[in-house]
């Protein structure tokens, strides 16, 4: 855990949201994920989609595809087309890799 929070610091340090381009943030639970889109000038999440309500009957890959589609097209809806990926720490490998491809799938570019 301590090992992926310094890693989690010192990849957040280089990649800033603003307004123009705000940072898609990635969390991974062992149940669930989590994505942001938030801009870091303001301090503010702009959009944010979860798996915690979501059917329990898919597995968890679904579900990161399933995400990854329903962050982009709330970003769609506020005028967001392009985002810096934070994937947080983890490897880009896995349900992080399966959300960022479907939300590159879905419009979103990064």
């Amino acid at each position: 855990m301590q090992n992926r929070q310094l890693k989690k610091n010192r990849y957040s340090f280089k990649v800033q949201g603003d307004k123009i381009t705000p940072r898609l943030a990635v969390f991974r639970s062992d149940k669930f994920i989590y994505a942001q889109i938030i801009d870091d000038v303001s301090a503010k999440t702009l959009a944010s989609a979860s798996d915690i309500k979501k059917d329990s009957k898919l597995n968890k890959m679904a579900s990161s595809v399933i995400i990854g589609k329903m962050i982009a097209e709330k970003a769609k809806e506020l005028n967001i087309k392009k985002v810096k990926f934070d994937r947080g720490g983890y490897l880009y490998h896995g349900r992080v890799k399966a959300l960022a491809e479907s939300a590159r799938e879905n419009g979103l570019e990064f």
